[in-house]
């Protein structure tokens, strides 16, 4: 049976509710303050076990303040064999505020996630079938590495280059499949890159790939944080279970919208 395999970052997210977003330099009182799963690897992971797939997530964590983290996931359905604990580093956190419209602003502290190295990448234990999916939280060489190494061993490969810091040739060939927002769509555009193995995503107006466009349903979010991690899982879900690209997409954008439904990236508190 193939797997989901994700290589990417799980952080612990510091949520704060605003009646709006701060301008520059403003100090704002928050209503509510909450502590909550996040990373997009881990978002990512616990989405494509939601969505029925065998999971399994590598990544590096803290050994102090992450364990219950790593040990809900795994209640949650997501192998965390891979997941490995780093003593004397704090697990990766998120800074995000959130106002009352649902829209946020995020600021990322790598913590453990900046140790993803190669050696994590020989723990993938990739196999023809699987669907590898990595993002851009952790370091670019571990990324780029287990991109080569899932090309080599036949899987097929999904890259969500969030947070956008540009893309080499070379990741971009050892990949099969790209999710992006339209706002990394004109960076890969500017870029020059071949854009016909490109997932859109769009919020309320749904999801192209390449001819496919699927429109989103109309609702009123609570929180758009990890919307578009929770498309990537149920896409690669979709994908690993072998379904046709059209449902693999109706199904990643329904998940996506599900997602905007309730506080948080993932559906639970720390």
């Amino acid at each position: 049976m193939a797997d989901v395999v994700v290589l990417g970052s799980l952080n612990i997210d510091l949520v704060a509710a605003v009646a709006r977003l701060p301008e520059p330099g403003e100090t704002l009182t928050a209503t509510d303050f909450v502590r909550r799963p996040g990373g997009k690897g881990a978002n990512q992971a616990a989405a494509a076990a939601r969505s029925g797939a065998s999971t399994r997530l590598i990544g590096c964590i803290g050994s102090e303040d992450g364990q219950s983290y790593r040990q809900a996931l795994a209640t949650r359905g997501v192998d965390i064999t891979g997941v490995r604990s780093v003593p004397d580093v704090a697990t990766g956190h998120a800074l995000i505020v959130v106002d009352e419209a649902g829209e946020n602003t995020i600021v990322v502290v790598p913590g453990a996630n900046a140790l993803v190295a190669g050696s994590e990448v020989d723990t993938l234990d990739l196999r023809e079938g699987d669907v590898l999916v990595l993002q851009q939280e952790v370091p670019a060489d571990a990324v780029r590495a287990a991109a080569r190494a899932g090309r080599d061993a036949g899987c097929t490969v999904l890259l969500n280059p969030s947070p956008w810091r540009g893309l080499d040739a070379e990741l971009f060939g050892a990949c099969d499949l790209l999710i992006v927002n339209e706002a990394e769509s004109r960076q890969l555009r500017a870029s020059g890159y071949d854009t016909s193995k490109v997932v859109v995503t769009a919020g309320a107006d749904g999801a192209r790939w390449g001819a496919l466009h699927v429109s989103g349903e109309s609702v009123t979010p609570v929180d758009t944080t990890g919307a578009g991690d929770a498309f990537t899982g149920a896409l690669a879900a979709a994908l690993v279970a072998g379904a046709a690209p059209s449902a693999a997409l109706e199904g990643a954008v329904e998940a996506g919208t599900r997602a905007v439904l309730h506080e948080g990236a993932q559906p639970w508190s720390l």
